[in-house]
């Protein structure tokens, strides 16, 4: 009787075969979705519920939505009929060909008309044209023995990496003038060049760290009882003198070439350790120079600050922006004690020729023309790079920043180009294009060589032209915007550092008038052709540098500065508890502090 009536009941229609087979859709699209995930986002903590949800929910939607787009997708085909669905695949799939073929060839002609047109004019685009020529090993300082220290533990002699990496080898070219305290951090928290705020070094700040840390380690030496600031900072900083001896040795050297890996298939990866090493040098020179010249050592302060030129002089060749940054912190660095040594008149005749020759090599509109030449060939490479390798663009992100583009959607955006063959090769041929007549168009023709100028309001044109396509990115512009990212700030620092070589030398040649004529001269032509060849422009503006007297009986000499106005010697100032120098806003200035 019960067999007979349960047999009579209907079959439920949840346990219907096309419910079953959609249920164990969802539940395959759900593995394979989890594992993707949990490749691609990593493995949450156990313990942390508010990371696992949002995984679990965007696992269980994704497979919902593509298990209802799939059961759809068959529904379709059941009604529409086999062939006719075969028939409009066809056509689909020859449409979106005919797409990635005419995109190809768009992209790819318009780039190569481009190319054509400006090698016709002599511009090099090719990352073998901007790498520098190699020179005799027995004439190059960057291999010798001190030098080679500060990258051999990564690379070898012929640029190669060395895996793993050799943790035994000391960097002798290394040499900071800090520590860290276990009590109180870093006691070294007073900046080494305050020169364009004209501010002394804090010598005797340095001497209390030095004396503070000799509580905890031996790392710099300290007498028993203080001295002046000057010779207990000479005494800490003693510890570097054999290395020292053997780097001046070194720098006689007439060549310098550093050996980076620059025929790396993937530019992006090109480490360069040595760039560390000669800052942290440079540091150390410029505080042991500012202290010599307080104690009446201006001949070893001038070697050493000669030294910094030399350190500077050494990676000029190199076509990576980052090089030629480190060489303008460089410069700064190397002019505290210039500056510190003229405003108490340390430097003889003799001495102020010597540092004359030194500045005059130092040319950072021409660095920047073959730099931003650099960038060019370097961002060419990358970018086919990344379209030969999907996905692999971690070093990008490193090189250019790591800050996202404006928003999600636009990171996506991003994202798939740098999948690569999921998109047509001719966009990343548009974002090729775009960054060359970007580059070409403002920020290479904004420094004039013949001139001696660099122009703000073509960077500035550049970087508003960019901004306004992150604003409105789309697959031609995304990597173009992400790579040019930091191009714009980089072009204000060189001109920078340019126009601190300038005053510098100028002000060499003011200190030489004056000790001829025993006063400053009224105006700046005074100095030509005696005390220097040819006074130089403003290299903002092209127009004579501003001088005038003070009453004090020093001096102000300054550069319009970036914003290209006359703001009477005025230095622009960021906000903070320690106000540091704005480049962009007010001028630069060189002036002494009041006697």
């Amino acid at each position: 009787m019960n067999e007979t009536t349960n047999k009579s009941l209907p079959k439920s229609k949840f346990l219907s075969p096309g419910f079953r087979l959609w249920l164990k859709l969802v539940a395959a699209i759900f593995i394979i979705t989890s594992g993707l995930v949990l490749i691609f986002l990593g493995v949450p903590h156990p313990h942390n519920r508010s990371a696992w949800l949002p995984v679990l929910a965007a696992m269980a939607a994704i497979s919902l939505l593509a298990a209802a787009i799939l059961s759809a997708f068959w529904l379709f085909i059941r009604w529409l009929g086999w062939r006719r669905v075969l028939f409009l695949l066809a056509c689909l799939v020859t449409v979106i060909a005919l797409f990635y073929a005419e995109e190809d060839w768009r992209g790819h002609h318009a780039w190569v008309q481009y190319r054509r047109a400006e090698a016709a004019k002599g511009a090099p685009f090719d990352w073998a044209a901007v790498v520098p020529p190699p020179v005799p090993d027995d004439q190059n300082f960057a291999l010798t023995p001190v030098v080679a220290s500060s990258y051999g533990q990564m690379l070898d002699r012929t640029g190669h990496e060395i895996r793993p990496q050799n943790d035994k080898l000391v960097n002798r070219l290394s040499m900071p003038y800090y520590g860290w305290s276990q009590h109180s951090g870093n006691l070294f928290t007073n900046g080494l060049y305050n020169w364009n705020l004209g501010k002394r070094t804090d010598l005797a700040a340095v001497q209390r760290d030095y004396r503070a840390l000799a509580m905890e380690t031996n790392l710099f030496p300290v007498p028993p009882q203080p001295q002046t600031p000057a010779a207990d900072v000479l005494l800490a900083l003693s510890r570097y003198d054999a290395t020292l001896e053997e780097l001046r040795q070194a720098a006689q050297l007439p060549y310098s070439r550093f050996p980076l890996e620059y025929d790396k298939e993937e530019p992006g990866s090109i480490i360069l350790p040595h760039l560390a090493a000669v800052k942290s040098c440079a540091q150390m020179l410029s505080l042991r120079a500012t202290a010599e010249l307080q104690t009446g050592r201006s001949d070893q302060a001038l070697a050493d600050v000669q030294l910094v030129q030399r350190l500077t002089e050494s990676v000029r060749t190199e076509p990576f922006i980052v090089s030629h940054l480190v060489r303008m912190v460089m410069v700064q660095l190397m002019l505290q004690p210039v500056w510190e040594g003229l405003a108490d008149h340390r430097w003889s005749e003799a001495q102020l020729t010597g540092l004359d020759a030194g500045l005059a090599k130092l040319d950072f509109v021409a660095d920047y023309d073959h730099s931003f030449r650099g960038v060019r060939a370097f961002m060419t490479d990358s970018i086919d790079y990344v379209r030969r390798h999907p996905w692999q663009y971690s070093n990008l992100r490193v090189v250019y920043g790591t800050d996202a583009p404006p928003s999600s959607g636009q990171e996506l955006m991003f994202s798939l180009l740098m999948a690569g063959h999921l998109v047509p090769s001719g966009w990343f041929d548009q974002n090729g294009l775009g960054i060359d007549r970007t580059l070409d168009e403002y920020y290479l023709l904004a420094a004039d060589v013949q001139k001696h100028t660099i122009a703000p309001l073509l960077v500035e044109q550049g970087n508003a032209l960019l901004e306004n396509e992150r604003q409105h990115l789309t697959f031609f512009n995304a990597i173009e915007c992400f790579m040019l990212r930091p191009v714009g700030k980089a072009a204000r620092s060189l001109a920078y550092g340019q126009s601190s070589a300038d005053l510098a030398r100028v002000a060499v040649a003011l200190e030489r008038y004056r000790l001829a004529q025993g006063r400053y001269p009224e105006a700046l032509a005074a100095l030509a052709p005696q005390y220097m060849e040819q006074v130089p422009n403003d290299v903002i503006g092209g127009q004579p540098l501003h001088y005038r007297l003070t009453e004090d009986g020093q001096f102000v000499l300054y550069s319009v500065g970036w914003n290209g106005t006359d703001d009477g010697g005025v230095v622009g100032l960021t906000h903070g508890s320690t106000p540091q120098q704005d480049p962009s806003q007010g001028d630069w200035v060189w002036r002494y502090p009041q006697p």
